[in-house]
């Protein structure tokens, strides 16, 4: 569920798809699959423990995150407000999988939910005296359900009717997409 819910990377995911086509959403996809692998190592280590244990750490990455979320609503509104160019322009703008890539790691890395994600479903599914064989097969399902969930968005989300709505109306998406990272960026700021 944690995967699948909608939050900042699965609606970059969904928006990149329907403007840029499969081949960037899937390089978008790498880079947030490669942190969520990343965060569940740390919370399958324990590292996570420290990290919700240390309110600096916490407080930087919530507020690092927060702004970067700012800046994403920023862009996407400035995006919104231009108007619609033919098909092929657009085609040309799209992004270097490098940057897409990078873009998804740094997404994922500002977002708190998905290391408390990672924290909350293996604290539940595991007991503190687990075996490492037993962590290893909880850790491994949980990268195989966004290895799973999160590519499936972008193959959806790149279909010829999601592109063709998204062509009619793409500043009404950007728009709602500005204000869905503006509020979660502020929501993010602002939480304890």
């Amino acid at each position: 569920m944690a995967a699948g819910s909608p939050g900042p990377s699965n609606v970059a995911i969904m928006n990149t798809a329907m403007m840029h086509g499969r081949g960037p959403a899937l390089a978008l996809v790498a880079g947030v699959v490669t942190m969520s692998t990343c965060w569940g190592l740390i919370a399958a280590t324990g590292v996570s423990t420290l990290l919700a244990s240390n309110a600096n750490a916490l407080v930087v990455l919530k507020v690092g995150g927060g702004l970067y979320l700012l800046w994403l609503a920023w862009r996407t509104a400035r995006s919104a407000a231009t108007p619609d160019k033919p098909t092929k322009d657009a085609a040309s703008r799209s992004p270097r999988a490098l940057a897409l890539y990078g873009w998804g790691v740094l997404m994922h890395l500002g977002n708190p939910k998905s290391v408390l994600a990672w924290v909350a479903i293996l604290s539940l599914g595991l007991k503190p005296d687990a075996a490492l064989g037993t962590v290893a097969v909880a850790y491994g399902g949980c990268v195989l359900l966004g290895v799973l969930i999160f590519p499936g968005h972008a193959l959806l989300f790149s279909t010829a009717p999601m592109v063709r709505g998204y062509a009619r109306a793409r500043r009404w998406i950007e728009s709602a997409l500005a204000v869905f990272f503006a509020g979660a960026g502020i929501r993010l700021i602002l939480s304890r």
